[in-house]
């Protein structure tokens, strides 16, 4: 006896397609928070850059190009990118000393590191100035130099680059270099090849947080630098000196400079991070 024919397998509906769709409550949150935004970053810097122009383009360039404001901005860029360059080695060393070594002190040290962080960074220019002063119980004078602000700058910016880079090297697998040691791998060779590309980013991430800090500091350097003008003055001093003299118009042209070169440096930075992430 023929078995009867057995059925068609039935035919399997495709499960509906959900489109994503967007959250109601999105545009809400993107209103706000650009209005925050603009509050807060936008329309403060507009008007700095509109204050700057009120004089011209010629007023703008008279007034960044004098010998006080030149010299103020040379020694303040220059001084914040030593800054953040001496960051960028010393941070990254601090920060594999913190979690690849054990010494007595080290849950001590750790937290000191954060202190620029809560300390009014006037109490830090209070503190170089007695440690670093005229009468320095150290023996080292280093207020009214040059180098005494590169101090004062270096004291307020040194949790950016150890901050960034440490979580990194806690989440970074040690079986990887183990790995890389029994094929044969010296310690520099496994540090250029694994560690290294794996920190790339968050030491540039650090050090665009420190030049940055370090061309806005105020506090810290007002007293250690003596403001002479023409020698230890930074910008941060000099726009402050202006408003007071009652030329906002110089102030703000001054604080234009700072601002675009912060954004340069911030957007190219940003640029090398993400060509590192890519590459790596």
């Amino acid at each position: 006896m023929l078995s009867p024919p057995e059925p068609a397998p039935a035919a399997t509906s495709r499960p509906p397609v959900h489109r994503k769709r967007r959250r109601p409550s999105t545009a809400i949150e993107l209103g706000l928070a650009t209005l925050y935004l603009s509050f807060l970053v936008f329309i403060p810097l507009g008007a700095v850059v509109w204050q700057s122009t009120q004089n011209g383009w010629s007023g703008f360039w008279e007034d960044i190009s004098s010998p006080e404001a030149a010299s103020t901005l040379k020694l303040t860029i220059v001084a914040s990118f030593v800054v953040a360059i001496i960051n960028a080695f010393m941070g990254t060393l601090i920060a594999w000393v913190l979690v690849r070594d054990s010494f007595p002190g080290k849950r001590i040290i750790d937290t000191i590191i954060d202190l620029p962080f809560a300390l009014p960074t006037i109490v830090a220019g209070l503190v170089l100035v007695t440690l670093y002063g005229p009468q320095s119980p150290l023996h080292v004078t280093l207020a009214y130099t040059q180098p005494g602000v590169v101090a004062a700058l270096l004291f307020v910016t040194l949790p950016f680059v150890v901050r960034t880079v440490q979580p990194v090297l806690l989440e970074l697998d040690q079986e990887m270099e183990a790995a890389a040691a029994s094929l044969g791998a010296g310690r520099f060779t496994i540090f250029r090849r694994i560690i290294l590309p794996n920190l790339v980013p968050a030491i540039l991430a650090g050090t665009a947080l420190s030049f940055a800090r370090a061309l806005s500091e105020y506090g810290a350097t007002v007293l250690i630098s003596g403001n002479l003008p023409f020698k230890t003055q930074v910008a941060s001093v000099q726009i402050f000196s202006q408003i007071q003299n009652d030329n906002t118009t110089g102030a703000a042209a001054v604080s234009t400079v700072l601002l675009v070169v912060s954004l340069l440096v911030l957007v190219g930075l940003g640029m090398i991070q993400r060509w590192s992430v890519r590459r790596g």
